[in-house]
């Protein structure tokens, strides 16, 4: 997310926060005024709704906010997969697979290529939609594609400090940025064994980080 660097360090704060009764109420009380009027909103729910959204009390505008799409891949090199050690804060010196948001007018499939190339340097070919993980406490639904790095080649992005592949056996646990990176390569690894490698659709219902 070359654009992003602020935008990132927001998602991160958020995925790492800890607050486990986080609800829909709770999780976007971020819009004061209206878009459209620029008169103060309120956060209420409409007539014939049953969720609180912003609404303006001047022009009547509802504002709904919906869940962002995070894509990005796994990328595959022999036997190997590609990881990127973060170069911006949250989670800086820490290990990830290369995803962000996606931006407008491209598909999940672009974002996850345009974001691969971005932290990684690297063309892929995808294989597939891999993982799809839903974070409601963020609002966030995240998007893995199984990918081919093309020719091997791949070097550290502007928000990578290191570019490597990496073995299961050496893959850094300890070290991984996102507990919807470590369960996606956790289920690759799993898969890999039986040679299959179907989507695999899961909930994250906290923010506090595995290991």
């Amino acid at each position: 997310m070359r654009r992003g660097a602020q935008k990132e360090r927001h998602y991160c704060e958020r995925l790492f926060s800890a607050n486990k009764k986080t609800t829909h109420e709770n999780v976007h009380l971020t819009m004061k005024y209206c878009s459209q009027c620029g008169q103060p909103v309120e956060h209420k729910i409409p007539s014939g709704d049953n969720r609180p959204r912003h609404v303006c009390g001047h022009c009547q505008a509802i504002h709904y906010i919906n869940p962002k799409i995070v894509a990005g891949t796994l990328p595959v090199y022999g036997d190997r997969i590609l990881l990127c050690k973060r170069a911006i804060e949250p989670r800086l010196g820490f290990w990830t697979l290369p995803a962000g948001f996606m931006e407008m007018q491209e598909t999940t499939s672009e974002a996850a290529m345009r974001e691969t190339w971005e932290e990684a340097q690297a063309r892929v070919d995808l294989d597939g939609l891999y993982t799809m993980i839903s974070v409601p406490h963020i609002g966030q639904v995240h998007i893995f594609y199984l990918a081919n790095v093309i020719n091997g080649e791949f070097a550290a992005g502007e928000e990578s400090l290191d570019v490597q592949l990496f073995s299961e056996s050496d893959i850094p646990w300890d070290e991984i940025a996102f507990p919807t990176v470590k369960i996606t390569l956790q289920q690759y690894f799993q898969d890999r064994k039986n040679n299959s490698f179907p989507v695999h659709v899961k909930d994250i219902h906290t923010g506090i980080p595995e290991g």
